[in-house]
């Protein structure tokens, strides 16, 4: 792929609607999109057993979210109250916003 593209932006809000944590929400913390993957806060938690180190000298089972797919989150539109589809419109400013396509509200609200 040549230019790959993601629907969601790190900062979004998402619910997941397929696989094993579906219909959880959380924050986007980072985007893939060489892989098309997202990693969720809270979501596809998965347990990394680590050595002791010298950051870490007991080592231990650690708790990290794992990347899932960006086709199984949509962005969750906090006026509607449910997940929702989105459009690109310009505002008078020049500036390519994302709105809800359900009620018409702009989700890019930093910018």
């Amino acid at each position: 792929m040549a230019n790959p593209k993601v629907h969601v932006c790190k900062g979004d809000v998402v619910q997941v609607i397929a696989g094993k944590d579906a219909g959880k929400k959380g924050k986007i913390i980072e985007v893939i999109p060489a892989k098309h993957r997202v990693v969720v806060e809270k979501v596809n938690v998965v347990k990394r057993h680590s050595r002791p180190s010298k950051a870490m000298p007991q080592g231990g089972i650690l708790q990290k979210e794992a990347p899932i797919d960006a086709s199984n989150v949509m962005i969750f539109c906090s006026t509607c109250d449910q997940p929702v589809r989105i459009a690109k419109k310009f505002q008078e400013s020049g500036a390519k916003v994302r709105i809800c396509r359900r009620c018409g509200e702009v989700l890019d609200k930093d910018k």
